[in-house]
């Protein structure tokens, strides 16, 4: 580094640092439930409570599933503030040295670990650590009553993690696989190549990678791997059939290598779950829930991703339920090869009113679909009407809460038996809110109408994003039997005006084919759609919106995107030329594609802030989105389809990854606006969430002030009646797994 010799280098070398730390002022919200609580009857409140049990049971998974210290760290916390909680600590941190800025770093720390399960930012994989020196939290801990109380058992914990928990090696400061960065979902000797090995295998055994992690070993020179499936029920060989499937344990002979699939991972967090969901089955509204959560239960005490897939396709039938949710290893944006789930569980009521625009979207979703720019038989051969509806949150367990998703992910069942679409209502009430003097890169005449439409175009975009993004598009499959779902005879590839030369073969899915780019993609593709179709004057009506207000709400959509592209290239690393964020990297994407339409629709330049610092200007000509915009979008989204539907894995990845490229050269200096981006970067929200707790035979709501020490309360309050115990159990698995990630 270079010595600093003016202003500017200060300036960026603090930047750099201060991507690694949350800000003391970050912004904190309470997640508001209370009417929609309110409105549920006892039976669906106890319903609401278990499965909350299970949720929150389960998120501590993702612990395991982040880092290696970070379910250490998780029990250090808890120890500490369930003895005393966040204003009783304030003496005792005064009384070991810290200022109250330290102090207030420290409570800072703790609810951003606990709002990400995890020391890694569940958007954009980066590791945060406390803004305070080692020895002041150090002294922190020491002076502290849980330690006085367990003075050996505090000082193992704190030596097992302090050095971790501070360490910022180029390799700790990301996510990623081999040299990239640190993951927990292979073990520290594994590269790409075991990755790609182990999928191969997981193929071939009909197995799925959502619920496995992968452990490499050598012995004698001969390489040999674990595939570890999370279960309560621990592992010996032989084969337990799960409904129509089976979970296959055992040794298998692969390639000259030999792979061992086990059962039993995160086992004690299995089981509470199953416990909980068996008790939430006892208050479920209908014969579909009870086996919805049947297939679960038996999905987490076996490890079947069948039985889950089973309980998923009741999940889909149980349509407009008063309680909603969902639980599972669901999303594999973290996985470093894109394949493995992250576990999440949510329990939302539906907002009724919400609701109304979106059946109403779902209704016409008939009409929409053939406005989009792919050939009819691109498109899937019905489409089958899913659930959509908004949600206020009552519990989200897990590394982060979005606004919106579509689920299940299993595309056997996306494609042929239909899926659900939600928007987190209350989640986007107080998300996106913005202030004025916070909003970057746009001209001051564009600040007040953001600020305006923001709100109602997200909620366009979330809807169209999830419900004709992801749900449209046909995949080209050929089943095991040689059965294929389109005729290969006739079927021309718009793109080459040729027949469709390859698909998708057997067991093959989406996330296994185009494995690392695979969920950035196919958020490009629904972002896209998004786009496209809130051009549509019927889709814009659905939502309330017409004349000049419809054309401001297309404007800030268009807008709020290629300014998201821009800030994406926060979560872009140059050092090792990646992305850590799947929704991030899909917004540049557009952004490039809108920047290389031309033709002036969208500007994009450097220049010097009012601070005198660097600063960008990010403008867009609403004029030429109807003409310019539509025209790139329109092209831009039926390549990704048609690459997509055929498989094309070859032409898929020049594509994104062309557009993906985060360089110096050409009509923009990616890397130098990244530093800009940095240097003015503010950090996402974190929320605190309710607990439920059951007084005799009524459930009632605990709901904590949104500041960093509700958040920290909210967490010791939640584990209370079994506190203990738990933690042994997490740092007992923690500890198993401890001599898998060296290298």
């Amino acid at each position: 580094v270079r010595s600093p010799d003016n202003g500017h280098e200060l300036a960026f070398l603090n930047m750099v640092d201060s991507q690694y730390y949350l800000p003391n002022d970050i912004g904190v919200s309470a997640l508001d439930c209370r009417e929609a609580f309110r409105l549920l009857s006892p039976r669906e409140k106890m319903y609401s409570h278990y499965l909350s049990r299970a949720a929150w049971y389960g998120g501590l998974a993702v612990l395991l599933q982040t880092s290696p210290e970070s379910a250490n760290i998780f029990v250090l916390l808890q120890k500490i503030f369930r003895k005393q909680p966040a204003a009783e600590l304030v003496p005792v941190a005064i009384a070991a040295g810290l200022t109250s800025e330290e102090y207030q770093a420290f409570l800072v720390y703790a609810a951003g670990l606990y709002a990400n399960m995890g020391n890694y930012k569940s958007f954009g994989d980066t590791k945060f650590v406390p803004n305070l020196p080692k020895d002041k939290l150090k002294a922190l801990v020491f002076a502290s009553q849980a330690f006085t109380e367990q003075p050996s058992e505090m000082e193992a914990l704190w030596d097992s993690c302090s050095s971790a928990l501070f360490s910022l090696e180029d390799k700790q400061k990301q996510l990623g696989l081999g040299s990239k960065g640190i993951t927990t979902y292979f073990s520290g000797n594994c590269g790409l190549e075991d990755a790609e090995l182990a999928q191969k295998f997981l193929d071939s055994q009909n197995l799925s990678a959502y619920n496995t992690r992968l452990f490499k070993t050598e012995k004698g020179g001969k390489l040999s791997y674990e595939v570890r499936l999370a279960s309560a029920v621990k592992s010996g060989t032989g084969c337990v059939c799960v409904l129509n499937g089976e979970t296959r344990c055992g040794s298998f002979s692969f390639e000259d290598k030999e792979f061992t699939v086990k059962r039993g991972d995160y086992a004690q967090i299995m089981e509470k779950v199953s416990h909980y969901l068996e008790k939430a089955q006892a208050h479920a509204a209908s014969e579909n829930q009870k086996k919805m959560l049947e297939g679960y239960r038996r999905s987490f005490t076996f490890g079947s991703i069948d039985a889950h897939k089973e309980g998923s396709r009741f999940w889909i039938k149980d349509k407009g339920p008063i309680v909603e949710s969902y639980i599972g290893f669901i999303e594999s944006y973290r996985d470093p090869f894109g394949s493995r789930g992250e576990f999440e569980g949510f329990v939302a009521v539906v907002n009724k009113a919400m609701s109304e625009r979106f059946a109403k979207l779902v209704s016409s979703a008939e009409v929409l679909l053939p406005e989009l720019p792919w050939p009819r038989d691109f498109e899937k051969d019905t489409f089958l009407k899913p659930d959509f509806t908004s949600l206020d949150v009552l519990t989200f367990a897990g590394s982060g809460i979005p606004a919106g998703i579509n689920i299940p992910n299993y595309d056997d069942i996306r494609q042929s038996e239909g899926f659900k679409n939600v928007s987190l209502g209350n989640v986007l009430a107080v998300a996106y809110a913005t202030q004025k003097e916070k909003l970057t890169f746009l001209e001051e005449e564009d600040k007040d109408a953001y600020i305006k439409w923001k709100g109602p175009s997200f909620e366009v975009q979330v809807g169209l994003h999830e419900l004709l993004g992801h749900g449209s598009g046909k995949l080209f499959v050929q089943d095991d039997q040689g059965k294929f779902n389109f005729d290969q005879n006739t079927l021309i590839n718009p793109e080459t005006g040729e027949k469709v030369t390859s698909w998708y073969r057997g067991n093959e899915t989406w996330d296994s084919r185009f494995s690392t780019i695979a969920s950035s993609y196919e958020e490009c593709r629904a972002e896209c759609v998004g786009l496209y179709l809130c051009l549509n004057k019927l889709a814009l009506s659905i939502f309330g919106h017409e004349d000049q207000d419809a054309e401001d709400v297309v404007y800030i959509n268009w807008l709020n995107m290629v300014r998201a592209g821009l800030l994406g290239l926060e979560f872009y690393t140059s050092e090792s030329s990646s992305w850590r964020q799947a929704h991030m990297q899909a917004r540049f994407v557009i952004l490039r594609v809108l920047l290389e339409a031309g033709e002036g629709l969208v500007r994009l330049e450097e220049v010097a802030g009012a601070d005198g610092r660097p600063d960008a200007r990010i403008t867009l000509d609403r004029t030429k989105i109807r003409t310019v915009g539509k025209t790139a979008i329109q092209r831009f989204l039926c390549k990704l389809q048609v690459l997509k539907a055929t498989a094309d894995v070859a032409g898929g990845r020049a594509l994104y990854d062309g557009y993906s490229a985060v360089t110096d050269s050409g009509s923009h200096n990616f890397l130098r606006l990244r530093d800009t981006v940095l240097l003015r970067k503010e950090d996402r929200k974190m929320f605190v969430q309710a607990n439920t707790r059951v007084q005799g035979e009524a459930v009632e709501l605990v709901e904590y002030e949104g500041s960093v020490a509700g958040l920290i309360c909210s967490f010791t309050e939640r584990f209370q009646e079994d506190a203990e115990q738990l933690e042994a159990d997490l740092l007992e698995l923690s500890k198993r797994d401890s001599p898998c990630w060296c290298h």
